[in-house]
């Protein structure tokens, strides 16, 4: 997954396009080293590239059970509005960096 995001990463900065790296989480099921790992995954790649970084997407969403769909997932309406709320201070911050003559 790491070599993933890193060619991810290194397209999108060839192509002079702006990065945000958001994390995710593995299920806990998957196994304690595992989700750790995937968890380190997002940051370390986000810090050798020097990328704005949200560490987990779904922050506050996650588990919720009113904030997602019926599959238990994906967030519904108002679970979009709090991950777009979440996202918010760290996209606006690269806008005004880039906007900034």
């Amino acid at each position: 997954m790491k070599d993933n995001l890193t060619t991810i990463i290194e397209t999108a900065i060839q192509r002079d396009i702006v990065v945000i790296l958001a994390g995710m989480e593995a299920p806990p099921n998957l196994g304690q080293i595992y989700t750790v790992e995937f968890r380190e995954a997002f940051s370390e790649v986000a810090g050798e590239y020097n990328v704005p970084f949200v560490p987990f997407l779904l922050e506050g969403v996650a588990g919720v059970n009113e904030l997602n769909q019926s599959d238990g997932i994906h967030p519904n309406l108002e679970g979009a509005r709090r991950v777009a709320e979440h996202l918010w201070p760290v996209l606006e911050s690269v806008l005004e960096d880039i906007s900034t003559p």
